[in-house]
């Protein structure tokens, strides 16, 4: 894993604020697109998982 310098965040951050990539981004625009990336809640488990929680995993702290 890459170990940023603080000099290095401070450039990066600026650039990221000069690109604004959050401005250019889109999701799915297709029907087929729409449908495929609504699957992704259930592909990395963050609705599926919690319909099956019990007192036992809140105390475990959520360690499923």
């Amino acid at each position: 894993m890459r170990h940023w310098t603080d000099a290095e965040r401070k450039r990066q951050s600026e650039l990221i604020l000069q690109w604004k990539p959050w401005e250019h981004s889109t999701g799915a625009k297709t029907p087929e697109g729409k449908v495929i990336v609504a699957k992704n809640a259930v592909k990395y488990k963050f609705f599926t998982s919690f319909k099956d929680i019990t007192y036992k995993d809140i105390a475990k702290g959520f360690r499923f």
